[in-house]
């Protein structure tokens, strides 16, 4: 019995083809892992559970890394498979934190019942 592993999914819809590599699926479980980190150190929870921490890791990434470029003197940010860890780590942070505060005031509080309406 003979296993082969391929080395990416590749679609084709007419004349569009789409390759999905092992680079894009670490990227994204690199950008899961900096979301749910974001997340942690925020306190608070994007929307869609993992769905959201990775979008809050990959746009983190893309605002650090192409809208806001900040480059830290002395610090060597490590690159895993492509992806700045730190910088996407501070990316994600503002991401979620920016959720936080849009957010904040809209959710529903709940009412303590007084001791005439507990039902026992």
């Amino acid at each position: 019995m003979n296993l082969a592993l391929a080395a990416g999914i590749t679609v084709s819809i007419g004349q569009n083809t789409w390759s999905i590599g092992w680079n894009v699926i670490m990227y994204l479980v690199i950008a899961l892992i900096v979301g749910v980190i974001a997340e942690f150190i925020v306190g608070w929870r994007v929307p869609f559970g993992i769905v959201g921490a990775i979008i809050a890791g990959i746009v983190g990434v893309w605002l650090m890394t192409n809208v806001l470029n900040v480059q830290i003197d002395g610090l060597n940010d490590p690159v895993l498979y492509g992806v700045p860890l730190i910088h996407g780590l501070v990316g994600s942070i503002i991401l979620v934190a920016i959720w936080h505060l849009l957010t904040a005031g809209r959710r529903p509080r709940r009412r303590e019942r007084s001791y005439r309406e507990r039902a026992y």
